[in-house]
Formats: structure tokens, sequence, C-alpha cells
């Protein structure tokens, strides 16, 4: 599975399919549903400025942001990690616990 940016007629979009991922099993562990939503929640958390410039439509199956270009090419070198990493997933929902966030997943 991996992360893709769209362009359709200068809208831009980055889109990732939810499931199989390497990260799930940290996410089900941590008591949440390794879709779209969790994986917006994740976003606006670990980076609420860059949210703020985003819109989502994200769903069960996929994650979905739009915006800028740049915005968009900035979060998928900022995701890829984060979805193969187990460790990166506990530690951002852990903290995301700690300060009272809750994810709408």
């Amino acid at each position: 599975m991996t992360i893709t940016l769209h362009d359709f007629d200068g809208e831009h979009s980055l889109t990732l399919a939810t499931g199989g991922l390497a990260a799930d099993a940290a996410v089900v562990a941590a008591g949440h549903e390794p879709n779209g939503y969790f994986w917006e929640g994740l976003v606006q958390f670990a980076w609420p400025d860059l949210a703020e410039r985003l819109d989502f439509d994200s769903e069960g199956g996929m994650f979905c942001a739009l915006g800028s270009l740049n915005d968009l090419a900035w979060l998928k070198t900022a995701l890829e990690p984060v979805i193969s990493s187990p460790s990166v997933v506990r530690e951002i929902v852990a903290s995301a616990d700690m300060a009272g966030f809750e994810f709408d997943d």
C-alpha cells in the first residue's frame, strides 16, 4: 500500500488505502480502527498546523487529504515512515491519549 498524490485539473489530493499497513496491528492494539478516519485524526494531532491548511474526505477504507501540492508532498514524506512503523504509531497515539485527543475512528 502506498501513498499516492493526485492532480485533477489543478486540484491536488493525497490518498492512502487503509488496511494491510505495517502499522495496523499497533493501531488495533491501541484500541482504534485502522481506517481513513483514524489516519485523518493522526494527521490532525501530529501536524496540526498542516492539517489546518488541508481539507479531508476520508472514508473507512481510504485516507484522503486535499490541499496544495507542496503541503501534500510534505504530508506524504511525513506519513510514509509512520504507516510502516508500529512503534512510531504507538508513540503518536500515546501522546494523543495523554493530551486528551479524541480519534474519530
